[in-house]
């Protein structure tokens, strides 16, 4: 799947690049090949309407294509194709890790354990996962001394999903169904008639009798949440559709036949049998072999570019993998040999789990995970120099960008947002701004990410919740409160926030990638000119 992003844009291009490309049509239902028309250069001479359309240079470039394997930007230096590729391998916060291992071991980060004793030094690029939804990368500067600050942009890796009860197996008039509970504070009616599966991770006995943590994820639908004919709710449109989230969002998995093969082997079953038995099929074990699973249920429809001028990009999950990989690939583009060199302080980046419901876990931004991982950096570079409160110093002389997903103004809600602070779509970052403290910018903080921004022409915006509103929150506040970090709040703006799909403007992705490397390359120098005790 990771392939379908890329073939997606070649096939956009193929009537200026000349090539037969293969048809994806099975693997990309919800997107025709019509917007390619758009960069026939006879029918644009022809059309003096579409000619004035914004077209986009990547999907006109008569340029060759980025290699589906390789890692570069291109030559616009755009990140998009890899968000969508990023995209639509992380169905989980399991699988959104996974790939940002992978992401770091082949830039030449080196995979720390936290259960070792650590052998840092200046120069090096290291990283450390928890529970594999949790991630922790960072490069130390070479100029780096015991009491030089960190410079952290953090983001989370979970979204608001449906996931499986631990005893999931449900029957209801013949049908097998699948029990869910809900995680998070997820639009829910969106979740109705959509095509899903289910990913996660499983637990398997192996033949020694050691157990195995092993990811899955079945790409073919597998479950569908159907909705009522409006023949039997007649008044839906008018009174609002208000499923029951315990007796209407249960999954429809297969018909219950008459076999007694079919059904469950006893009452004691957590699981369905067929669904175990796919799930065995996909790990290529037994189904005996599975102790114990943690699934997802997830969208199956792939992440793609959207809109007249491919300007959008729709997928699930935005909120908050676009923020994790902007994130993710600023540091490892910032953090080469030589531009480590005349570096003073460490470049970290921070990905938690469970932000959508409190960040209270072990693999959340509410442990001390980013604080002790600080304090062991700094313990093994110190080697046997030891000086009075030297984590505190280091912490005060540090900075946190706290990268969440922000609301952009909805053209057909605009009295939703407070009439000067309406962030819109392509036109940059959005600073968080709350009085309450439900964001954690500061006027000094805002100030300092703007200027790495305005020195790199790089624009944001600001954005304030009305005074009637309520104003949700992010681990900003979390971490500064928790260690007395100095942190902005700011996001990439997007619409249709914890719906099964969700919306952004391609060009803000750029602009936060560019911001964010900017951020690591720049602060340092920023930060000397303002003192503020």
């Amino acid at each position: 799947m990771a392939a379908i992003a890329r073939l997606h844009i070649l096939q956009q291009s193929s009537s200026v690049l000349n090539l037969k490309l293969p048809s994806i049509s099975s693997k990309f239902p919800q997107q025709s090949n019509s917007s390619s028309f758009f960069c026939n250069p006879n029918f644009l001479r022809n059309n003096s309407r579409i000619r004035k359309l914004h077209l986009t240079p990547s999907l006109c470039s008569e340029s060759n294509p980025t290699p589906e394997n390789s890692s570069a930007s291109g030559p616009s230096g755009s990140i998009v194709g890899d968000l969508l590729d990023y995209l639509n391998e992380s169905w989980t916060q399991f699988h959104a890790t996974a790939e940002a291992k992978r992401q770091l071991v082949a830039a030449g980060f080196h995979l720390l354990s936290e259960n070792d004793d650590w052998e840092l030094k200046p120069g090096g690029r290291y990283f450390f996962t928890r529970n594999m939804s949790c991630l922790v990368a960072f490069a130390i500067g070479e100029k780096y001394s015991v009491g030089n600050g960190f410079h952290v942009i953090a983001a989370h890796t979970d979204s608001p999903c449906l996931k499986l009860k631990p005893k999931s197996a449900l029957s209801k008039s013949n049908y097998l169904m699948v029990n869910v509970q809900t995680y998070g504070g997820g639009l829910w009616h969106t979740w109705f008639d959509r095509d899903l599966s289910v990913a996660g991770r499983v637990i398997l006995r192996a033949g020694d009798g050691s157990f195995q943590h092993k990811l899955v994820k079945v790409k073919r639908p597998l479950l569908r949440v159907p909705t009522l004919a409006i023949h039997l709710d007649r008044t839906v449109n008018q009174d609002g559709f208000k499923p029951n989230l315990e007796t209407h969002l249960n999954p429809l998995l297969a018909t219950k036949h008459d076999d007694p093969s079919s059904d469950l082997k006893d009452s004691n079953s957590s699981h369905h049998p067929l669904l175990m038995q796919i799930l065995s099929e996909e790990l290529g074990c037994e189904i005996d072999d599975i102790a114990n699973i943690e699934l997802n249920i997830c969208d199956t429809q792939p992440s793609c570019l959207g809109g007249a001028n491919n300007e959008f990009i729709f997928s699930g999950r935005l909120d908050n993998l676009a923020s994790s990989f902007c994130a993710l690939r600023a540091l490892v583009d910032s953090c080469g040999p030589k531009d480590l060199s005349d570096e003073h302080a460490i470049r970290m980046v921070a990905l938690f789990d469970n932000e959508e419901v409190g960040s209270d876990s072990m693999q959340g931004a509410g442990a001390p995970t980013m604080f002790q991982a600080m304090k062991r950096i700094i313990d093994s570079l110190a080697n046997q120099y030891i000086r009075e409160s030297i984590i505190e110093r280091a912490i005060r002389r540090s900075f946190l960008v706290s990268a969440d997903m922000a609301h952009g103004v909805h053209p057909n809600f605009m009295d939703k947002h407070e009439e000067h602070h309406r962030p819109e779509l392509h036109k940059g970052l959005v600073i968080k701004h709350n009085a309450n403290q439900r964001y954690a910018t500061s006027g000094t903080t805002a100030f300092l990410f703007k200027e790495v921004g305005k020195i790199h022409n790089l624009p944001t915006q600001d954005f304030v919740v009305r005074n009637d509103m309520g104003c949700g929150s992010t681990i900003g506040p979390i971490l500064a409160s928790g260690i007395g970090i100095r942190t902005v709040d700011c996001g990439i703006p997007q619409l249709s926030m914890h719906s099964v799909r969700e919306i952004c403007g391609k060009e803000d992705i750029d602009i936060a990638y560019n911001h964010f490397k900017a951020f690591y390359q720049t602060f340092s120098t920023v930060d000397q000119k303002l003192n503020v005790d």
